[in-house]
């Protein structure tokens, strides 16, 4: 593990990204009090925060209560949101 200040990290981004995509641990000092991890990211990893973690088990605990629908096409889909107002839509829909 590397620990750097920021202002070593702004002076060499590009050599320090290089070692995390190797697999080095780096870790940028702001300050006395705070720190950050570089850390390497893909299309596959998922950040939950505070705020969708409640989302999601409000959500878990709707579907187990049966209060969801079940949408199994593209009409239904159109349906919920509202986009079947329109005559040809409706009919579409229904």
């Amino acid at each position: 593990m590397i620990v750097i200040s920021s202002r070593e990290f702004r002076q060499n981004q590009k050599m320090y990204f290089d070692k995390v995509d190797s697999g080095e641990h780096i870790i940028v000092q702001r300050g006395k009090d705070k720190s950050y991890a570089l850390t390497p990211i893909n299309e596959n990893d998922v950040f939950i925060n505070a705020e969708m973690l409640v989302k999601l088990k409000k959500s878990i605990q709707e579907r187990q209560e049966g209060n969801s629908i079940k949408i199994d096409s593209s009409q239904g889909i159109s349906k919920l949101l509202g986009l079947c107002s329109m005559y040809l839509c409706f009919r579409r829909c229904h």
